[in-house]
């Protein structure tokens, strides 16, 4: 017996010891950060090699460089930004265009999962300071007044003996004219939805920052050109998703379209407006009932927004 318990004892040793390492291999046994971000990276998000990052040398003396959030989605990226940028270099042919991103986190990503560098903010400064470059313009595609605009302007006082001059334009709503335009872009392209039973629902992202008044001078224009069907929230701040949603209990609407009011259509719009969480914009308008149609495309890639950043552009230069 005594012999039998030793042997029983030993095996339940081996068996512990081959568990714990079979363990420790697995890749379930990773850290939770690791197990999320490999959840992330394992998003369909397009052809990275397909998207310009825009971070050459050779720029000469003139540089427009656009400067923007970002996204790490590659399709988006590409069309949205890409897109605006494209529509600058086309308008501005003398002027060489480069990328720039505020988001580290998102350069990261992209650059680990894809291996596509793209410059932030700084490197592109410090790439057009190591070209010679004596006039800069600078443009970004934020969609107001707020944090990040901020930020930029402060990093950008920071260069300001580097350069001969150094020129920002304004972001995407900066005037009257500016939201009236934009106004018009976009019922413009929605328009085959607007058929008098439909909501068409525009989700901004939201700030702490005073400019969060965008979102509610937006609906105020809309409805002043006569669009009563059309209404703007925002993710993290007012007016938020419960509020549109009573807004348009209160219409009698039977379907609910969703688009992005966002330069880039990214993880917000995959996710807080078009996801399949309890919580996402969809999920809250089908559990209230209504039939919703997710249309998950970045401001960024119309034609009628992208000329209104060439228009800033040339503004900032006569001014």
């Amino acid at each position: 017996m005594k012999k039998l318990f030793a042997w029983l004892l030993v095996l339940c040793l081996i068996l512990s010891v081959s568990a714990s390492a079979a363990f420790a291999a697995s890749p379930s046994a990773a850290p939770a950060e690791q197990d999320a971000e490999e959840e992330e990276e394992n998003y369909e998000t397009g052809d990275a090699s397909l998207d310009d990052p825009r971070n050459e040398d050779q720029i000469g003396d003139q540089e427009l460089l656009v400067v923007s959030f970002g996204t790490s989605y590659n399709d988006s990226r590409r069309l949205t930004i890409g897109g605006i940028e494209s529509r600058l270099e086309k308008d501005f042919p003398d002027w060489s265009v480069r990328r720039g991103f505020t988001s580290q986190i998102i350069i990261d990503h992209v650059l680990r999962r894809d291996g596509e560098q793209i410059d932030n903010v700084t490197e592109a400064l410090d790439r057009a300071i190591d070209n010679g470059v004596k006039t800069l313009l600078v443009q970004p595609t934020h969609l107001m007044h707020g944090f990040e605009f901020t930020d930029l302007v402060e990093e950008l006082a920071e260069y300001a003996d580097a350069f001969d001059k150094i020129i920002v334009g304004e972001p995407l709503l900066s005037s009257d004219e500016d939201f009236s335009a934009v106004a018009d872009i976009i019922t413009e392209a929605t328009k085959e939805y607007d058929d008098g039973k439909t909501a068409i629902c525009f989700m901004g992202h939201g700030t702490e920052a005073e400019s969060n008044e965008i979102y509610a001078r937006m609906q105020n224009v809309l409805e002043d050109k006569g669009f009563e069907n059309y209404f703007v929230g925002t993710v993290e701040a007012e007016p938020s998703v419960e509020d549109v949603l009573e807004a348009v209990q209160q219409g009698g609407y039977e379907r609910v379209v969703l688009r992005p009011l966002m330069i880039v259509a990214g993880d917000h719009a995959n996710n807080d407006m078009a996801g399949d969480e309890e919580d996402s914009w969809k999920s809250v308008f089908e559990a209230a009932g209504f039939e919703v149609v997710c249309v998950v495309e970045g401001l960024g890639q119309l034609e009628g927004v992208q000329e209104i950043f060439s228009r800033h552009v040339q503004d900032a230069l006569a001014g």
